[in-house]
């Protein structure tokens, strides 16, 4: 199986063996999220998260930033017509829906994402990019915590991730001075794993995709669930939980994969079953 076409030139697809690359192209606005984007980018992660062929996901943006944040210019002049056609009438009142939404789909994605952080992640971009379970900067990319310079909050997770990402007093730093920093910078306090020259960006990322797809897909994605899942539980019930999925991998062909490949000094063909 492999991923369908996006229904949006906004969105890039493609798939190399394992490993679906996601490509954010708006190069023109630096890639800033519109409607479209946002809606198709939740349905192909949701996609790539329920194909059995695809193991690693690679996130990045087409052109010289990765994301600029939402589009502004289009949010304003959507506001600005909701603005006209609610005069002499109350607004509608409804509660948040965010469960298709790009911030939650992606947390709960339990394939590995890999983000290739191709230059500028603002904003909503750079929420995004903390999503992601790995990060792999460009050399001359930047992280912009900018969120209060526009009177708005990091409303796409941002105050929950970065603060356990680099701590409390750095992620206050960055996001109550509207801090910018670039790549060295962001691998020394650890917001990123790595950081490698642009034309080795794309390389660097997709072998570390190929890594996590050489082992057993089961087994990746039930660490990563396990680990999501921790961040809320106590340590007792993290391992208890912990060792009802292990019962569950030892029943898998894949874990007598591994143990013949062991035996056999030989590297395993893990198939996800």
């Amino acid at each position: 199986m492999t991923l369908s076409a996006s229904n949006t030139e906004e969105l890039l697809v493609e798939q190399q063996g394992y490993v679906a690359i996601i490509t954010l192209n708006r190069p023109e606005r630096l890639n800033a999220i519109s409607r479209d984007m946002l809606n198709e980018l939740s349905a192909k992660m949701v996609e790539a998260d329920k194909d059995p062929d695809t193991r690693c996901i690679v996130l990045t943006g087409a052109g010289r930033g990765f994301c600029s944040g939402l589009d502004l210019i289009n949010t304003s002049e959507n506001m600005d017509e909701s603005s006209k056609t609610r005069k002499g009438s109350n607004r509608p009142k409804q509660l948040f829906d965010l469960r298709d939404a790009p911030i939650n789909v992606m947390w709960h994605t339990d394939t590995p994402i890999i983000c290739a952080i191709n230059g500028a992640a603002a904003g909503y971009g750079m929420d995004l990019t903390l999503l992601c379970d790995m990060r792999i900067m460009s050399s001359t990319a930047k992280l912009a915590a900018v969120t209060a310079k526009r009177n708005v909050v990091p409303e796409s997770g941002g105050t929950w991730l970065l603060p356990r990402l680099v701590g409390w007093a750095k992620a206050s730093e960055l996001y109550y001075r509207g801090r910018t920093i670039g790549a060295e910078e962001a691998l020394e306090i650890g917001v990123v794993n790595a950081v490698v020259e642009q034309e080795e960006l794309m390389a660097t990322a997709l072998q570390w995709a190929e890594e996590v797809a050489e082992n057993a897909p089961m087994a990746v994605q039930t660490t990563k669930r396990m680990m999501r899942m921790g961040l809320e539980e106590s340590y007792d019930t993290a391992v208890d939980h912990l060792m009802v999925h292990l019962n569950g991998l030892f029943q898998s062909e894949d874990f007598e994969e591994g143990l013949k490949a062991f035996l056999e000094k030989r590297k395993p063909n893990f198939q996800g079953r």
